[in-house]
């Protein structure tokens, strides 16, 4: 029996500290935008998820 999540977020990537609140997802801080692209390119590939850039200094990770 296979089980998929579907439509949730998976992770959240950001340069940002003070955007990291308390919550049910993983939340990923990188020291730059480089670093932030490639957490992110990494994790879409570990979880599957696709990257979705909310353009406030946040990525997040979904599973669609």
């Amino acid at each position: 029996m296979d089980v998929e999540i579907k439509g949730n977020i998976l992770a959240v990537v950001t340069t940002d500290e003070k955007k990291i609140m308390c919550g049910g997802v993983p939340v990923f801080l990188a020291e730059d935008k480089e670093e932030q692209e490639k957490l992110s390119l990494k994790l879409s590939k570990i979880t599957s998820g696709t990257i979705h850039d909310l353009e406030n200094g946040c990525y997040i990770i979904v599973s669609h």
